[in-house]
């Protein structure tokens, strides 16, 4: 069965990236960066009304989360 990926905004971007154990690092004008110990990445979020969808699929791949797992958090 194929999981889509559910498009969101900036904001609740980062509250789910928060549950799964990433934690706000600092903020660069619209762009909030989230780090996380042991992961060679910095996410860097933007706060957009709603994110693309190839944007959402790389914070994805570079924060070791699947499309089902981003969809329940």
């Amino acid at each position: 069965m194929s999981h889509y990926l559910k498009l969101c905004s900036g904001a609740a971007a980062v509250k789910k990236f928060k549950r799964a154990g990433w934690i706000v690092d600092r903020q660069v004008g619209s762009h909030i960066m989230l780090v996380k110990v042991g992961y060679p990445y910095t996410l860097s979020v933007p706060q957009h009304k709603e994110l693309g969808i190839g944007l959402l699929k790389k914070l994805l791949k570079q924060a070791g989360l699947s499309v089902e797992e981003f969809n329940t958090l």
